[in-house]
């Protein structure tokens, strides 16, 4: 077993275990070598997103922890949210420049539910149409532009 295999079995075990409110694995989804979860995350009480549910996606490289996942919402429900396209990718600076191996899908789960929780209005990123369209496929190409800490 690879180091990286082992360390998402160890989170694995924490998540399925003792989840943070509100967040599950979607243990159906696990790919054999845990490269690739799906996290089921319902929006927290007296918040704008209370009782919406969302999913996202995460792949792991054979580097993870050392380098971050690859995260971003799946499928038709994408929280509108200034922080978050509506192509499922997330500005978010824990899945970039200020990712530390310290971190886990827990914390990353837990950010986002708190990113999602602190925001009060929902509406898009300003250059949401234009990002979308010309953007990679792949979030972690992206170099974010780390502006707006009050949501």
């Amino acid at each position: 077993m690879t180091s990286m295999e082992k360390r998402l079995q160890k989170e694995l075990q924490a998540m399925t275990k003792d989840p943070p409110a509100g967040v599950s694995v979607n243990t159906n989804s696990l790919s054999s070598s845990l490269s690739e979860w799906i996290v089921d995350i319902e929006g927290a009480p007296s918040t704008l997103y209370e009782g919406e549910r969302f999913q996202l996606g995460f792949k792991f490289t054979s580097r993870y922890p050392f380098d971050s996942p690859q995260v971003m919402f799946l499928g038709p429900n994408i929280p509108v949210h200034p922080h978050v396209y509506s192509n499922g990718h997330i500005c978010l600076s824990i899945l970039t420049e200020d990712w530390s191996p310290a971190l886990s899908v827990q914390s990353v789960c837990l950010s986002i539910v708190s990113m999602l929780s602190s925001c009060k209005e929902k509406k898009l990123p300003p250059d949401n149409a234009i990002y979308v369209r010309t953007c990679s496929k792949d979030p972690k190409k992206t170099r974010w532009w780390y502006h707006d800490n009050s949501v």
